[in-house]
């Protein structure tokens, strides 16, 4: 099956096209959480698309990357699941990221991570999320050096910073 990730504003287009029964929403506090008709078990998580700690903001902690884990646990890779952020970018990359190595320990990081980075120009998953699964997964700094590597072209990271919205696309749940 596959994993899709979405911007908030395309969730519903996605969601109509991969029909999951599960979804991901990460959104900045404030951000109302979409209803997407179909989904029975959807996990909510406000926190800010910031890589470092800034004052008067949420930082992504590993709380919240332990209670997604957590999650993604109980979500079979046989079913299709939908994860988005606001942009379908940054937060929401970094969760495809984590499920995909979390169903598939004895899968490697970067050829997870260059999946990721191939079906979307766009993807510049958040090192700081990553980091925290990483770390909770015992993955010993691999899913730390793949997102770090896919995101360290610095002229990528400007473009991707520029970018308001990025296209809804899907990488495999099994590797």
């Amino acid at each position: 099956m596959k994993i899709w990730v979405s911007s908030l504003a395309k969730v519903y287009d996605t969601a109509a096209r991969a029909q999951p029964s599960r979804a991901v929403s990460l959104l900045s506090p404030g951000d109302i959480f979409p209803q997407i008709d179909g989904v029975d078990d959807h996990h909510k998580i406000h926190m800010h698309d910031i890589r470092a700690p800034q004052e008067g903001h949420v930082t992504p902690g590993e709380t919240h990357v332990a209670e997604l884990i957590e999650f993604l646990k109980s979500w079979s890779p046989d079913n299709p699941l939908l994860i988005h952020c606001w942009a379908g970018i940054s937060r929401s990359t970094a969760t495809a990221f984590i499920a995909a190595c979390l169903h598939n320990p004895d899968a490697d990081e970067m050829a997870i991570a260059t999946s990721l980075k191939a079906a979307s120009p766009t993807a510049f998953p958040n090192t700081l999320i990553a980091a925290h699964a990483d770390k909770i997964l015992k993955r010993d700094g691999r899913m730390t050096a793949a997102v770090e590597e896919i995101c360290a072209d610095k002229e990528r990271a400007e473009r991707v910073s520029r970018e308001m919205e990025g296209m809804p696309f899907h990488i495999p749940a099994h590797f």
